[in-house]
């Protein structure tokens, strides 16, 4: 069931939502109450795929899962809330970093899953930074670099892996501009830094500096630094530069006012080269029948080699601790474990799999270059969720706009995210 658009506050329309979708109880035929969990997601893209696995699982193991999608008009953040105002306590819920999870440490929801099987069978999952518990199971994996159009760059004469430097980066860029007439393109990247579009800067740009070449399971150090109110100069002004030079690039009209689907469009159509976003873009791609070769080369902005791109689990599942805990681990267990969670994973919801015994390949270009990036341990980690809530989508995102527009230089980026970073001291 696909939920309608509401004409109202998101909060309004959540509990109107909960109210609809959670009666307070629930029998089977014969008048008994009925096993059921209840597993509310945060991607309505993927809300039919995983309505039917949880069928699937109903029939394996008599146990009902009641599936719950909010976003788009009815973001998941206003809709749980709502849920846990209404006494409702879903036994499955998303976090997605270090907000979402001190959230429910304080409000006693945290269930301990270190000692679960599938533990062993990924390093994706989320530990408790305050107990080092694993708490979090990760959802999926997804990643993003550079994406490039293959032929575009085959035609340019650039190979994809000379790119992993800024001096590479700028030849490739130098040389794919001084041939857009022959090759057909209106810019080499297309970007968005404008209004609705801050989660790609202020999010996954700077999520570039926060850990591009720190080792995967080291890569704290700039994270710390920034919520202590420092930045590494030196490493911001590199930044600084390589922001500059995609934005220069970039198609005007695109980068300071497009939306998403302009974005991807650009790209699609083959205006561009190359495109600042990850593999969630693939079902967006594989619904509009663009079939040319993509892949990923790195977010390369220092002097020296750095050969990955950026990979990690985007949410995590916890187990609520004033639920149904037991059943609510045994829904997770099959998710991981059975061919039937392998299949949905992969061939259903179209994500790459954090768990090594996952043999399926998705669907997805960027999602299968994701998947080779991973396997080669090819990639760097996330951090950017570990930022304060709302700081980088609403602090230093609007800082993106003004370099994108020209209202300052590379200098003044440097200079306005300094002082930024410093109100978190």
């Amino acid at each position: 069931m696909k939920l309608k658009s509401y004409r109202m506050a998101p909060l309004l329309a959540a509990v109107l939502l909960v109210a609809i979708f959670f009666p307070s109880c629930r029998r089977d035929q014969r008048g008994a109450a009925a096993v059921e969990i209840i597993l509310v997601n945060n991607k309505v893209e993927i809300d039919e795929a995983l309505r039917a696995f949880a069928s699937i699982y109903e029939r394996e193991s008599g146990v009902r899962v009641t599936i719950q999608s909010f976003g788009g008009e009815t973001p998941y953040a206003p809709a749980i809330a709502a849920m846990f105002q209404a006494g409702i306590e879903p036994d499955i819920f998303v976090i997605e970093g270090f907000a979402g999870y001190d959230e429910a440490r304080r409000a006693g929801r945290l269930t301990d899953l270190s000692n679960e099987p599938w533990v062993q069978d990924t390093d994706l999952y989320y530990v408790s930074p305050t107990s080092g518990a694993i708490v979090g199971f990760p959802v999926a994996i997804e990643g993003w670099g550079l994406g490039y159009n293959r032929e575009i760059l085959r035609r340019a004469g650039v190979d994809p892996g000379t790119m992993t430097s800024i001096d590479g980066m700028r030849a490739a860029f130098e040389r794919i501009d001084s041939m857009r007439a022959e090759l057909g393109i209106d810019a080499v990247v297309s970007m968005a830094a404008g209004p609705g579009m801050t989660w790609v800067t202020g999010l996954h740009a700077v999520n570039a500096y926060l850990t591009l070449g720190l080792p995967y399971y080291d890569s704290a150090r700039y994270i710390n630094m920034l919520n202590r109110g420092e930045v590494d100069a030196r490493r911001l002004a590199y930044f600084a530069e390589y922001m500059s030079l995609l934005f220069r690039h970039s198609i005007p009209a695109t980068l300071l006012v497009g939306g998403y689907d302009q974005q991807l469009g650009d790209f699609a159509l083959g205006r561009t080269a190359f495109i600042h976003q990850g593999n969630w873009t693939d079902p967006w791609f594989a619904g509009n029948n663009i079939g040319f070769e993509m892949g990923y080369v790195p977010h390369a902005f220092l002097p020296e080699t750095t050969d990955g791109i950026f990979i990690g689990a985007p949410s995590f599942y916890v187990v609520n601790a004033r639920g149904n805990a037991e059943e609510a681990k045994r829904f997770l267990r099959f998710m991981a474990e059975s061919p039937a969670g392998h299949d949905y994973m992969v061939n259903r919801a179209g994500m790459v799999a954090a768990f090594r015994s996952v043999r399926l390949q998705p669907p997805g270009q960027f999602s299968r270059a994701v998947q080779e990036w991973a396997e080669a341990g090819r990639m760097f980690g996330w951090q950017q969720n570990e930022m304060p809530d709302g700081f980088g989508m609403n602090v230093l995102g609007p800082i993106f706009a003004q370099l994108a527009a020209g209202n300052i230089d590379s200098d003044g980026f440097v200079r306005l995210f300094t002082e930024a970073v410093a109100t978190l001291r």
